[in-house]
């Protein structure tokens, strides 16, 4: 995974060095935050795809799905765990709970309103369809955001084939076989990882030998 470089005097602690744009403030990361998550209706990582590499730039496609990766398969929802990683990444601990508040707080409220109109709504075949509706739209937003990203599998360490081949036995345990998610994520995310372990070895050996 990319890891930024350290903070200069003065930076904030866990303040990055990279290249690519940073959030300003505290208040930078609240804000964005809160905007990435008010635009979130059922279609999260294609917004959050859109506002941190291709508006803001604060991660690269690299980044983003390598960070997205890890996101994934820690515990709870993959986009906070995204908030509170970017967050940590520039300012430390103070910039994971800014960036999880953002991405918390208004839409509480807004949901915990909606609730209370849809329980007695609830049960109607329009709103039940409008549902429906939007659950194909967001199936489609995730489905395009892979389809844009699918260029930075060439500068995969693991090799295109093999990244291709793991995303096809990937599909095929989760959608056809029923496979429970954590035994795909230990199977075949551990060979991923064996694998990178063993590419990233040679890479090192080339660039250290004379």
């Amino acid at each position: 995974m990319t890891h930024p470089a350290p903070p200069t005097p003065g930076q904030p602690p866990g303040a990055s060095n990279s290249k690519h744009p940073q959030p300003e403030s505290l208040g930078d990361l609240f804000w964005s935050f809160t905007n990435l998550a008010l635009q979130g209706f059922g279609g999260v990582v294609a917004i959050v795809q859109r506002e941190m590499v291709e508006k803001k730039k604060w991660l690269t496609p690299e980044e983003f799905i390598e960070d997205w990766a890890v996101a994934q398969i820690l515990p709870g929802p993959n986009v906070v765990n995204l908030s509170l990683m970017i967050g940590d990444r520039y300012f430390g601990m103070r910039g994971a709970l800014a960036a999880l508040a953002g991405m918390l707080t208004f839409p509480l409220l807004i949901v915990l309103s909606l609730a209370a109109l849809f329980a007695g709504v609830s049960d109607s075949p329009g709103i039940q369809g409008a549902l429906r509706g939007m659950g194909a739209v967001a199936a489609g937003m995730i489905a395009a955001t892979g389809l844009k990203l699918i260029a930075s599998i060439k500068a995969n360490i693991m090799g295109t084939i093999v990244c291709w081949s793991l995303a096809a036995i990937t599909f095929i345990a989760i959608a056809l076989l029923r496979i429970p998610l954590a035994w795909v994520l230990l199977g075949i995310g551990g060979l991923a990882c064996a694998w990178a372990y063993r590419q990233l070895g040679k890479v090192q050996a080339l660039e250290g030998s004379p």
